[in-house]
């Protein structure tokens, strides 16, 4: 068992960070503590990996923004981008706080539709959608499409026997892009011609994405303006959707903006530069999600290269974990059973893939890691659930909700039978 330290430095380690849930902390044993749970006995009872969310995280950071939006207007949607972490009992949670869904496959919308989702509050985005995914979404009743190419809007208009509303897809940052449809060449505007003169496809509305993990507010603005050239007054833009992209903090380095400086610069850019002033919508899925996750693993191996390294090998990694290896993304560490201890040791976590890329974090400061210990990395909520694979035949972590001190089963591990399970003899 641990020992304790000051309240000073278990605070400096923990507590606050903005790379951690909301009211994580290290508790009187010693132990990292995320949603009230002691992330030590939630490994010892589902087993690692395992993605740890605490539930009333995300539940603040819905509230966060609605609250922001109806601080400056009363026309407004906030939609969960939920490729970031596409679990339907996500999807239920950000329904119960009265967000709507933003679903780029056929899986996504199934998920979002298990979860109880009103079809009317989803709106479907993909650069390919297939034939077979846009009857889905007009047999369920989705409320919005975002058209994306020229064959798509041809290809939605023909399977259609009634009016859908659409958003156009624009593409404001240049153009080269697989998304959307340019500004600069002229694309913009014929795609909206071209939508408008379809049999059954009703143009309501904008939308545009200019990236993501984003810290600089002010390209908000100028994407915004460039959406006001194209509702020129023969058409109605009605919805303007403003997509996501804002930025969280992966290590104590990071100084994201504030949930209600985002929303002001969208909801502020919007009425000061269109006239009559669109529904404003918003699609934020890391800002959500990221912060309020972590991932836990069982220390397996402690390897010392004498002058050269120490690696910490864990029992997961680019099969739960990708962007390190994708993105080349940094993430902090911690020892979850020695989380109030200083760190001493400096180490390269690897994971346990047949991979010599397959790093974690290279160059981390843990206390103390020795096989057996349990350890975490925060700000794992976003895109490692969602990227996950089965990469060297490893069966994928379950998903558990943390709330209050309980934790309950999302999704459940994957076993060596669901790896079969698909199989023709």
């Amino acid at each position: 068992m641990a020992g304790h330290m000051s309240a000073t430095s278990e605070t400096s380690i923990v507590e606050g960070s903005p790379v951690y849930p909301l009211g994580s902390r290290v508790n009187e044993r010693g132990h990292l503590e995320v949603g009230g749970c002691d992330v030590v006995e939630v490994a010892a009872e589902f087993g690692t990996p395992v993605y740890m969310y605490a539930e009333d995280d995300i539940r603040a950071r819905a509230r966060a923004y609605l609250d922001a939006f109806r601080a400056r207007t009363e026309d407004f949607e906030v939609l969960y981008a939920s490729k970031a972490a596409p679990v339907t009992a996500i999807y239920r949670l950000c329904a119960e706080q009265g967000l709507s869904v933003d679903v780029a496959s056929g899986g996504e919308l199934h998920m979002a539709l298990r979860a109880g989702l009103d079809p009317t509050r989803i709106y479907m985005h993909g650069n390919n959608k297939t034939e077979a995914e846009l009857r889905y979404a007009l047999e369920a009743g989705v409320g919005h499409l975002i058209v994306d190419s020229f064959g798509e809007i041809a290809r939605l208009d023909a399977v259609l026997d009634r009016s859908q509303d659409v958003l156009s897809y624009v593409q404001t940052g240049g153009l080269d892009s697989k998304f959307g449809f340019g500004l600069e060449d002229g694309l913009a505007a014929r795609a909206i011609a071209e939508v408008r003169s379809s049999r059954h496809l009703r143009l309501v509305g904008l939308h545009a994405h200019i990236g993501s993990q984003i810290f600089e507010l002010e390209p908000y603005a100028a994407a915004i303006k460039a959406l006001a050239e194209l509702a020129d007054g023969e058409w109605e833009c009605r919805i303007l959707n403003v997509g996501g992209g804002l930025g969280v903090a992966y290590t104590s380095a990071d100084q994201p903006p504030s949930i209600d400086s985002y929303v002001d610069v969208k909801a502020r850019g919007v009425q000061r530069v269109f006239d009559p002033v669109p529904r404003v919508l918003i699609e934020p899925g890391r800002s959500l999600v990221g912060n309020a996750g972590v991932t836990a693993y069982e220390i397996g191996t402690v390897k010392e290269i004498p002058s050269v390294r120490t690696y910490v090998s864990v029992d997961g990694g680019m099969s739960d974990n990708l962007r390190p290896m994708l993105y080349g993304s940094r993430y902090e560490a911690i020892v979850a059973n020695r989380a109030g201890q200083a760190p001493d040791r400096l180490a390269t976590v690897a994971g346990m893939h047949c991979e010599s890329g397959d790093i974690l974090i290279t160059d981390v400061m843990l206390a103390g890691p020795s096989p057996g210990d349990i350890l975490v990395t925060p700000a794992t909520g976003a895109y490692g659930y969602a990227m996950a694979s089965n990469y060297n035949g490893v069966p994928r972590p379950p998903v558990v909700f943390c709330k209050g001190g309980d934790a309950r089963l999302v999704v459940r591990r994957e076993t060596y039978e669901d790896l079969t399970g698909r199989d023709v003899e």
